[in-house]
């Protein structure tokens, strides 16, 4: 072989390489993951802050005897069975944020404490989701806040039914 020949074959090379090692793939894992199957509702609590400072910390359904389930499918339909220990299947449309740490929701339930519909999983930080966990947080969940803001932070943890 000659130089010339040796020279063009090491640089097809190298752009191939530099290419491939720069090329952005779309990370599309969260999605599956979340339409893989149901989340049963584990624990539900609602703190309250004021600035960084825990004012109080309250458990939600904690004596419910109601299979709460959260179903995700990738037609990104959901459903959510017996919300808030109330018997009921609630549906609604769900997708990720364009930087996937955010779940929307537009599932809507009727709810004691707010007149109407509630909208409790519109905006979803996602705090963790692995193959058998997803934790939720609702409400104040802003990252800049006032020493002296109030907020308050509902967190929802699942875990992920077998399927049948």
């Amino acid at each position: 072989m000659n130089r010339n020949t040796f020279a063009f074959i090491f640089s097809v090379l190298a752009i191939t390489l530099l290419y491939y090692s720069c090329k952005k793939e779309k990370n599309a894992t969260i999605a599956p993951l979340l339409a893989s199957g149901s989340w049963q509702l584990a624990s539900a609590q609602v703190t309250s802050y004021t600035g960084d400072t825990q004012d109080s910390l309250v458990k939600l359904d904690s004596g419910c005897v109601f299979k709460q389930i959260f179903t995700f499918k990738a037609d990104n339909t959901c459903t959510f069975t017996n919300y808030h220990c109330q018997e009921s299947t609630t549906t609604g449309n769900w997708s990720l944020s364009n930087d996937r740490l955010f779940l929307i929701s537009d599932i809507a339930f009727q709810d004691t404490t707010v007149i109407g519909k509630a909208r409790v999983f519109e905006n979803s930080r996602i705090v963790n989701l692995g193959q058998y966990s997803l934790v939720l947080e609702v409400g104040d969940i802003q990252t800049n806040y006032g020493s002296r803001q109030k907020r308050r932070i509902a967190r929802y943890g699942f875990i992920r039914q077998k399927t049948q």
